[in-house]
């Protein structure tokens, strides 16, 4: 179900996923393909192609292929210089209406990513989970913390590129399994969301997370087969899209939607931020006892 001011990049084609990782070993093309099908028809507004660490000349024949299946503008998914440049140079706007794809990501420590903007223009994730302090990256543990490496990242491109509009920024301040939050991080994760939302200069930018990554350890179903991790990622979205969050990388095959205050996954994720250390995980096996 589509969520409207919600922009999805498909996740399916991606090495980390372990069915994806299987047709990638077998050499299975078409299946690939197939995904990139599936995800156009599901919704997705662009496809991420992550191919781990196989060959540059992997990923831009992929590139070209996927871009024979569908419209929609890619995402180039790699920490890899090499291989994001090869993805870059293979991807042809005129095949996505002229849309310029997604680069996932750019960090403080990957600034020789900006090189490629030569290559071709595109939209940077700019993932705001690290910052400079004393001229060593330190992660961010705070929202404060993670509005100031937003800001830094936005700097930056801004340095290399001062034309750059806001509306290619992309930001990703960071989401870490529900399953295991012992440290507040989705108290973090929307304070920081706020934030970065509510400053002047950084109006416009968009921000995204990586939305299967909030329930990676929990089980799909309930012992009864009600199904609840969607609940918990649709209650996520309720909560964060008001705050400014208006993209994410998911799947289509999940029903987002916009959740009433009173459904259980909301109460869940409520308690959650209320309470401390191992508590928040008690409210989350709770949700799951029923």
């Amino acid at each position: 179900m589509a969520i409207q001011g919600l922009t999805m990049i498909g996740e399916s084609i991606n090495d980390s996923v372990p069915s994806t990782k299987a047709m990638f070993e077998a050499g299975d093309i078409p299946g690939i393909l197939e995904l990139a099908r599936m995800q156009d028809a599901g919704g997705a507004t662009y496809i991420d192609v992550n191919v781990g660490a196989r060959s540059p000349e992997f990923m831009a024949d992929l590139v070209v292929q996927v871009q024979g299946v569908t419209t929609k503008a890619l995402s180039i998914d790699t920490p890899d210089p090499a291989i994001a440049r090869a993805g870059l140079s293979a991807f042809q706007p005129d095949r996505a209406a002229g849309k310029a794809p997604v680069l996932n990501s750019i960090t403080p420590a990957r600034e020789e990513m900006w090189e490629l903007y030569a290559v071709r223009r595109f939209k940077p994730i700019l993932l705001a989970t690290e910052l400079l302090e004393a001229g060593k990256l330190v992660p961010a543990r705070t929202a404060d913390q993670t509005y100031q490496a937003a800001k830094d990242l936005v700097k930056a491109a801004r340095t290399h590129y001062p034309g750059i509009p806001n509306d290619d920024l992309i930001i990703d301040p960071g989401i870490a399994p529900i399953a295991g939050d012992t440290e507040g991080n989705l108290n973090r994760l929307l304070a920081a969301i706020e934030k970065i939302y509510n400053d002047p200069d950084l109006a416009g930018v968009h921000m995204s997370v990586g939305l299967s990554n909030f329930t990676v350890m929990l089980p799909s179903k309930r012992k009864d087969g009600t199904p609840v991790k969607s609940a918990l990622e649709s209650a996520f979205l309720t909560i964060a899209m008001p705050l400014g969050l208006d993209m994410i990388i998911g799947s289509v095959k999940r029903n987002y939607q916009l959740l009433p205050d009173d459904h259980p996954a909301m109460q869940c994720l409520r308690a959650v931020l209320q309470a401390d250390g191992f508590d928040a995980l008690m409210q989350v096996r709770h949700f799951y006892a029923g």
